[in-house]
C-alpha cells in the first residue's frame, strides 16, 4: 500500500482499487487468531527442553532447546505471515477480503456494499469480552461472509453499518435524480 496526497488528506491505495473509490478502513483478525502459531512456537521448545532436564550431565543436550526454539520460530513465522497478510478492506463501494494461502497464494473475495442485507456480530463469552474479539456476519442475497476472531467487533460493526447506510442513502439520491 502506498500513500497518495489528495486535498491535504493522505489516502492509502490498494491493489485492485477502482477510480473514484475511497478507502474507508482496513482491519484484520485479532492476534488471538494466531494462537496456533504460539503453540507451534512453545511446543517444540518444551519438548526439546525435556532431555537436558533428565540427563543434566550431558552438556551437548543443552543445544536441543535452541534447535527446538529455532524450529518453533520457523513454524510461528509461517502462521504469522498467514495472519498478517489476511486483511479486510472496506471502501465506499465494497468489502474486499484478501486471505493469504501459504507463502505465495492468496484468495480475494469482494462483496458490494449495495448487496448487503444485514450485518450482525457476536462476542463469544468471557474470553471474547476480556480480549475484545468476536465474529461478524455479513448477510447478502448470495450467502454469508463470516469473519471470525475480529478485534473490537462492535467498532467494526458500527463502521460497516455506516458504510452500508451511506451506500443506501447515495442510491436513494440517484433514484430521486433519475425520477
Amino acid at each position: 500500500m502506498s500513500k497518495k496526497s489528495a486535498a491535504n488528506k493522505p489516502q492509502l491505495d490498494f491493489e485492485g482499487q477502482r477510480p473514484n473509490e475511497k478507502l474507508l478502513f482496513v482491519f484484520r483478525r485479532h492476534i488471538i487468531a494466531m494462537r496456533k502459531g504460539f503453540y507451534m512456537l512453545v511446543i517444540p521448545l518444551v519438548i526439546t527442553a525435556i532431555p537436558p532436564l533428565i540427563w543434566q550431565y550431558n552438556l551437548e543436550l543443552f543445544l536441543l532447546p535452541v534447535a527446538g526454539f529455532g524450529l518453533g520460530l520457523i513454524l510461528f513465522s509461517y502462521q504469522f505471515i498467514l495472519w498478517y497478510f489476511t486483511i479486510y478492506i472496506v471502501t465506499d463501494q465494497r468489502i474486499r477480503q484478501v486471505t493469504q494461502r501459504g507463502f505465495f497464494g492468496k484468495d480475494v473475495i469482494e462483496l458490494r456494499l449495495s448487496k448487503v442485507q444485514n450485518i450482525s456480530y457476536n462476542i463469544p463469552g468471557f474470553s471474547g469480552e476480556v480480549f475484545k474479539f468476536g465474529t461478524i456476519v455479513i448477510q447478502t442475497f448470495v450467502g454469508d461472509l463470516v469473519i471470525h476472531k475480529v478485534e473490537h467487533p462492535d467498532e467494526i460493526y458500527n463502521k460497516l453499518q455506516d458504510a452500508v447506510n451511506n451506500v443506501i442513502e447515495h442510491q436513494g439520491e440517484h433514484e430521486e435524480i433519475a425520477a
